[in-house]
């Protein structure tokens, strides 16, 4: 006489839970890496369907949040990118790709939500000038001077390379290399 047995999860030993949550974690793996090409190679449906799968697996991923938003902003729906940024953001209050995406989406329809999303940006990242850069940019378009100078300062002094894309009124206000001229004299 044979006896068939059904094991369920719950019953199963510590070591083979393990092995599915490896196994879990590499197959999340190879989908993201899946919808990344896909999004390379503009399927973008097919790069949505992939990263619902990732979400299926794991709620909390955020990188497939993120690349749902940036299909969603892709394709216009804005509503449906800040909440996939949203969702991301929760999980990483730092996340510094959809910090910055929702903040680029934000900048002309909500500047002080942008204003706000790259301040956090920067905050994790006290050193990424492009980020000073886009506040600069926000805050001087908002009639926020001194703000913005002080942006536009923290920029090149992260990376001297961007004074040059300083607006003009703003120029004088950041720190001129050392073989620039001292504000005032002529030559």
């Amino acid at each position: 006489m044979t006896i068939w047995t059904i094991q369920s999860d719950s019953a199963a030993p510590p070591e083979s839970k393990a092995m599915s949550v490896t196994q879990k974690t590499r197959e999340t793996g190879v989908l993201l890496q899946t919808a990344l090409k896909q999004q390379q190679g503009r399927d973008s449906q097919g790069a949505a369907r992939t990263y619902r799968r990732v979400l299926d697996l794991d709620p909390d991923n955020k990188f497939a949040w993120y690349g749902l938003g940036i299909i969603a902003q892709t394709s216009g729906n804005t509503f449906e990118a800040r909440a996939a940024y949203d969702k991301a953001l929760k999980i990483d209050p730092s996340f510094m790709s959809a910090l910055f995406s929702e903040a680029m989406m934000l900048k002309s329809s909500d500047p002080d939500r942008a204003v706000g999303l790259l301040k956090r940006a920067v905050a994790a990242q006290p050193k990424a000038a492009t980020i000073h850069m886009q506040i600069g940019q926000i805050l001087a378009a908002k009639g926020r001077d001194s703000e913005a100078k002080d942006a536009f300062r923290s920029a090149v002094a992260a990376d001297p390379s961007l004074r040059p894309q300083v607006p003009e009124p703003y120029r004088d206000s950041v720190s001129h290399s050392p073989t620039s001229s001292p504000p005032g004299s002529i030559g």
